[in-house]
């Protein structure tokens, strides 16, 4: 049983939601803005959030930002809700720090499924892992970079991709292998989505620790 809240200001979509997944015996809130969104998890932080794209005020990339910028409320999955079809919407909310999308007309079916899987990968993410390089500290429990002592934030996607990396010095990952690793066989995202999130890496811990491998993949150099 999951914790989760949901986010749609479209009461019918909230409300058939809370029904197909209170059945799966999931604990549900729901509200109808951005805004409240961040006020209910002050309250109490879900174990996921489905968050609508399009709302008026605080949009659901705003909203997944802002949470994924702080230290307590990065580990919440967050799977968009979009009516939108255009790739730039499901690439800006996966970019966002997002872990899926699902898009409107929602089938509770898929939905439901969606998230189980979501839960699952999460679980197997729990355990304490501690990687060490030469100058990176990684502890995947607590999602924390240190860097030569010193802290670095990074949106959860960004982690992973680093932990992933880091986990074998000097191995070389391929695209296919990154995409299954870090974002499952349960999404489909582009090898830009994977070039957006290497480049914000290596604005945030250097150039000189990921090598691209022309036509391959990428590299962590210890």
């Amino acid at each position: 049983m999951a914790s989760i809240l949901i986010v749609d200001d479209d009461e019918d979509i909230r409300e058939i939601l809370r029904y197909n997944l209170e059945k799966e015996n999931h604990s549900i809130r729901t509200v109808e803005n951005g805004i409240k969104c961040l006020e209910e998890v002050r309250k109490e932080k879900p174990d996921l959030i489905l968050l609508d794209v399009m709302m008026p005020g605080m949009d659901g990339i705003e909203v997944c930002e802002q949470l994924k910028s702080s230290t307590e409320n990065k580990d919440i999955l967050i799977c968009f809700l979009t009516a939108r079809s255009e790739d730039y919407s499901q690439i800006a909310g996966l970019e966002s720090g997002g872990d899926d999308y699902v898009t409107k007309p929602i089938k509770p079916k898929v939905l439901v499924s969606r998230i189980n899987a979501l839960m699952r990968r999460n679980e197997t993410r729990k355990t304490v892992e501690e990687t060490h390089s030469n100058e990176l500290r990684i502890n995947r429990e607590k999602y924390l970079v240190e860097k030569e002592g010193k802290e670095i934030q990074l949106p959860k996607k960004e982690f992973e991709l680093l932990a992933l990396l880091v986990s074998k010095p000097n191995f070389v990952f391929k695209r296919e292998v990154i995409l299954e690793k870090v974002w499952g066989t349960d999404i489909i995202v582009g090898d830009r989505t994977i070039d957006v999130h290497i480049r914000k890496l290596r604005e945030k811990i250097g150039d000189h620790y990921i090598t691209t491998v022309k036509g391959v993949g990428y590299k962590f150099n210890d």
